[in-house]
C-alpha cells in the first residue's frame, strides 16, 4: 500500500483521483484546499488528515516523516492550473513523486526546470493523459500507424462545455492563471492529437475570445480544424433539445470517431501505470504545452484559410 497526499481537495476533479487511489489500494495520509468544501473525501478516504492553509499542511507531511518514520510515496495535485508547478516542487522536494492534472504546466520552459528537480531529488513527475488510455482513442492511433506515411487525415474538432457566469470570475476565467480557454479545456485534445498524429508542423488560431476558441493545427498524418467553446448558444439544436450541456465530436475524413463513453475510469487506468512504472513523465506532457502556449500567444487571423465550420455561425 503506497502513501499519498492530494492538493487540491475541493477541486472539480479532485474526486477521480479520491476514487484512482482507492480503487488501486492505497491510502490517502492528508489533502490540502484554501476551500473546506471537501466532504465527498468521507466516501474514501474519512480518516484522512485535512488543512486550509498550506504551511500547516507542509508541518504536517514533515511531522509523519520525522515523529512517525511515515513516508509519502505520491502527492496527488488537482490545483489552479498556474499553481502546478509549485505544488509539484512541493511533491518532489517532500520525497515523493507527483502526478499532476492537465495541464501540467502552462509553459514549456516550466517543463526544463523541473526536469533539473527531478535530477536533484531522484524522484519523478506524471501527468494525467488520459485520453492516451482510451479504447477509441488507442484503436485509432494503432489505424494511423498502419496507413501510409504520406497519408494526411482531415479532422475536425469540436468540443463545447457549457459553464455559467461563475466560470469568468473563477481562476479559470483569468488568462494568467488558467492560460485560457484553449489550456484550460482544451489542452487533453491537443496531447491526443499529437499522440496520434506526430509532430506540429502549423499552427494558426482564428479566434481566441474569453468564452471560445478556433484555428487549425497540422501535423506530419492530419490538418485539424478545431472549436472549443464554454457558451451554450454554440451547442447544436439537437444537443439542447436532450438538456446536454456538452458535445464533443471528433471527425476523421468525415467519419465520427465514438468516444463519448467510457470515461468513467479512465483516472484510475493511469495511476494503475504510474504505480506500475508505466506512467507518462514530463517529456509525454511537452508537445500539448508547446501548442496551448502558441495558441495563447499568437494574434488571431480571423476568418481566413481552414477555419472551423462553427464559425460560420
Amino acid at each position: 500500500m503506497k502513501n499519498f497526499a492530494l492538493v487540491g481537495a475541493a477541486g472539480y476533479i479532485a474526486p477521480r483521483h479520491m476514487k484512482a487511489i482507492k480503487d488501486t489500494g492505497n491510502n490517502l495520509l492528508a489533502a490540502f484546499d484554501k476551500g473546506d468544501s471537501v466532504g465527498i473525501i468521507d466516501s474514501y478516504f474519512p480518516d484522512a488528515d485535512f488543512f486550509v492553509e498550506f504551511e500547516r499542511f507542509d508541518r504536517h507531511i514533515e511531522k509523519l516523516k520525522y515523529d512517525k518514520n511515515v513516508f509519502l510515496d505520491y502527492v496527488s495535485i488537482c490545483s489552479p492550473n498556474y499553481l502546478h508547478d509549485a505544488h509539484i516542487r512541493f511533491a518532489l522536494r517532500s520525497g515523493a513523486d507527483a502526478i499532476c492534472e492537465k495541464p501540467l504546466v502552462l509553459n514549456p520552459w516550466n517543463i526544463d526546470k523541473l526536469k533539473k528537480v527531478e535530477e536533484n531529488t531522484g524522484k519523478k513527475v506524471y501527468n494525467i493523459l488520459q485520453l492516451r488510455v482510451h479504447p477509441s482513442i488507442i484503436a485509432l492511433r494503432e489505424k494511423v500507424a498502419q496507413a501510409d506515411k504520406k497519408t494526411k487525415f482531415d479532422v475536425d474538432l469540436t468540443y463545447l462545455t457549457s459553464r455559467g457566469h461563475w466560470y469568468q470570475t473563477s481562476w479559470k476565467g483569468d488568462v494568467s492563471k488558467s492560460g485560457g480557454i484553449a489550456t484550460n479545456i482544451g489542452v487533453h485534445f491537443y496531447d491526443m492529437l499529437s499522440w496520434i498524429f506526430g509532430d506540429v508542423q502549423e499552427n494558426v488560431v482564428h479566434i481566441h475570445e474569453k468564452d471560445r476558441a478556433a484555428g487549425y493545427l497540422e501535423f506530419e498524418n492530419a490538418r485539424v480544424r478545431w472549436f472549443l467553446s464554454i457558451n451554450s448558444k454554440y451547442l447544436p439544436q439537437e444537443i439542447k433539445e436532450k438538456g446536454q450541456t456538452t458535445f464533443r465530436s471528433i471527425t476523421i475524413n468525415g467519419d465520427e470517431l465514438e468516444f463519448s463513453g467510457g470515461f468513467t475510469d479512465l483516472h484510475t487506468m493511469v495511476y494503475k501505470d504510474i504505480l506500475e512504472g508505466k506512467g507518462y513523465g514530463l517529456e509525454a506532457a511537452r508537445t500539448a504545452i508547446e501548442i496551448v502556449h502558441d495558441i495563447r500567444n499568437v494574434q488571431p487571423i480571423g476568418l481566413k484559410g481552414e477555419y472551423h465550420s462553427f464559425l460560420d455561425n
